[in-house]
């Protein structure tokens, strides 16, 4: 009830002090499950997007919203699935919360960098996505996030106004004949669902794992992306 009202109050909002444009939008599936993998490059992401789409939402978002009071009403309100950042027995309950959503044929959404770039480049995706996918058959749509970097950026509390946003959604991929034991395809997948981000977003690619802080430290990485021939990422 509450994420529907705040969908209610907010959209016409955001529509009026931003232009926001959203390409692919037919893309998204009327009814049935779906995960939405998007870039992440603003706190401001998690509103734009949901906000934009017909069907509800659900996100996993870092734990450290639920203990803020400034944010955590919000992520409650929209039902959000909190995670503490760093793997261990809070990543994999995460994901079994997202499988729930997924197997009653809801959309979810994630973003696979599992955090916010601090530079706008795009970083390399954590496997976590491609596992969902392919443990329970669903298809993934790359979502690319554009403008809200320059609307909210990182650190800056009050958002500017009147500023272009694009969403952009691409076609849903189905990663068929894949085990989600194998790592390498697990790899492989993510990196593929991280080349479609690339194309959508025009971002530059960095082939590291990156986490937030002062100097912005990345765990560097040898394996390229794409590495191996492709998978075959079919039209669901």
């Amino acid at each position: 009830m509450a994420y529907w009202l705040m969908k209610l109050v907010l959209t016409p909002v955001l529509r009026f002090f931003y232009r926001v444009r959203v390409e692919g939008l037919e893309h998204v599936p009327d009814e049935g499950a779906a995960i939405l993998a998007s870039n992440h490059v603003s706190f401001s992401d998690s509103i734009f997007l949901p906000l934009m789409l017909k069907r509800r939402l659900t996100f996993v978002a870092k734990a450290e919203y639920f203990e803020d009071p400034k944010t955590a009403w919000f992520f409650r309100a929209v039902g959000q699935i909190p995670i503490k950042r760093g793997g261990g027995p809070a990543s994999a309950r995460a994901l079994a919360s997202a499988t729930e959503v997924l197997r009653a044929g809801g959309l979810f959404g994630i973003y696979p960098e599992g955090t916010r770039s601090p530079d706008g480049r795009l970083y390399r995706g954590r496997t976590g996505v491609a596992r969902l996918a392919i443990e329970n058959q669903v298809p993934v749509l790359a979502v690319a996030m554009i403008g809200t970097r320059e609307a909210q950026p990182i650190g800056q509390v009050w958002p500017n106004l009147f500023r272009p946003i694009t969403i952009r959604i691409s076609p849903p991929m189905l990663f068929g004949g894949v085990s989600a034991s194998d790592h390498l395809a697990l790899r492989r997948v993510t990196d593929q669902i991280m080349f479609e981000l690339r194309r959508l977003s025009g971002q530059d690619y960095v082939d590291t794992y990156c986490k937030r802080g002062e100097e912005a430290l990345c765990e560097a990485e040898a394996t390229p992306i794409l590495a191996g021939p492709p998978l075959d990422a079919v039209p669901a």
